[in-house]
């Protein structure tokens, strides 16, 4: 059988230079692009929010990368000081990294991020320093406005999804959704709070971020 015909799923290593990032990378038949997720603060690509989404857009028919965004010695030292999850740059060009591993290993199909937290920053960050075409992002509970002066430079549609009662985080997607240039949207989910805990709240998350990269990946 061949990869069309069949999901297509395994563990992988993303080299950089001296060390790797460890991911997993699912592609279903048929696929019509490729989602890679940019997971949030203290967390990593076993996060059950990102996994669950990913279940979601692969049942819509679109492959997911989801990946360590720092080393195991990283994690570690982050878990005391916090000070490189907040790295936006770094994030970033871990983010970009994968990208070019990515369109190494699938040259063809449509490439779209997901980030959370401060991963939602890091991946308008990489889009804009990306040579790849990104068609679309999607950020949830995300911190957009981290991404500083790439905000008015990113080109690929933007969807900010952002919990009704998170208010704080609400202003600051406000904030930066007042700044981009591209195609963007910002919903709210009502009544959901920062993790999107709440019953049918991440359930929403997911199927308006599947159509939002099923919208923009057919649409060139």
């Amino acid at each position: 059988m061949t990869r069309l015909q069949t999901q297509y799923e395994r563990e992988v290593e993303i080299p950089f230079g001296e060390f790797h990032l460890e991911g997993e990378f699912v592609l279903p038949p048929h696929a019509c692009g490729v989602v890679l997720f940019a997971h949030g603060s203290g967390s990593s690509r076993h996060s059950p929010r990102n996994q669950f989404v990913a279940r979601t857009l692969r049942e819509h028919g679109m492959g997911t990368l989801l990946f360590d965004l720092l080393t195991q010695s990283e994690e570690r030292q982050d878990r005391y000081t916090g000070h490189l999850r907040f790295n936006i740059g770094l994030l970033a060009s871990r983010l970009l990294g994968a990208t070019e591993w990515y369109r190494r290993e699938e040259p063809d199909l449509p490439v779209g991020y997901f980030g959370s937290s401060t991963g939602a920053a890091a991946a308008l960050m990489a889009e804009v320093e990306s040579k790849i075409s990104i068609r679309a992002i999607v950020s949830r509970g995300g911190r957009p406005d981290l991404a500083g002066e790439a905000l008015p430079l990113v080109r690929a549609a933007t969807l900010l999804l952002v919990g009704g009662d998170d208010l704080v985080v609400l202003e600051l997607n406000e904030f930066a959704c007042a700044r981009l240039r591209c195609p963007r949207e910002l919903r709210v989910i009502p009544g959901a709070t920062h993790l999107f805990e709440e019953p049918g709240a991440l359930e929403k998350v997911a199927e308006l971020a599947a159509g939002w990269f099923e919208h923009h990946f057919k649409e060139h």
